[in-house]
């Protein structure tokens, strides 16, 4: 699986903890790039969601992951880009319901929400839990309606 990460300066410590944790995983392949940024200096959250969410709507990557202090801001913007689904998530729960329900495709995580430990649970769900299509297929079509019909 392709997965495209990038944070803001709140986003970087737990960043580099999931880029080291799913470079361990030997039971799963995932190739992981990192947007940035690669210092804690100020930068602007939407740069970033921006170019995760650019390249996951493209399909040069499978899945997103987004990190900010919040998470929220991340969301917001990565779902500005036609394509995407960007959740905003706190529990593995919330994930797998996320996944299979609204079939999304990019993750944003809250630094400050969630501990390191939570945010691996939270990743390990929403990486892999399958989209359940069925009725769900027919809500996230609506989605893409609605998407496409906005200028």
């Amino acid at each position: 699986m392709r997965i495209a990460l990038g944070s803001d300066h709140w986003g970087i410590s737990l960043k580099a903890r999931v880029i080291e944790k799913l470079s361990q995983m030997t039971d799963r392949e995932f190739a992981c790039h990192d947007f940035g940024p690669s210092t804690d200096e100020a930068v602007d959250y939407p740069d970033y969601a921006a170019k995760v969410a650019e390249g996951v709507a493209s399909g040069d990557y499978d899945r997103g992951i987004l990190i900010c202090a919040s998470g929220i801001g991340m969301a917001m913007a990565a779902n500005k880009v036609h394509g995407v689904r960007a959740a905003s998530i706190d529990d593995p729960e919330a994930a797998r319901a996320t996944r299979e329900h609204n079939d999304a495709n990019v993750l944003a995580l809250g630094s400050r929400r969630v501990s390191d430990d939570e945010a691996l649970a939270i990743i390990d769900a929403f990486l892999t839990t399958p989209f359940g299509g069925g009725r769900h297929q027919r809500r996230v079509d609506k989605i893409a309606e609605i998407e496409r019909t906005q200028v």
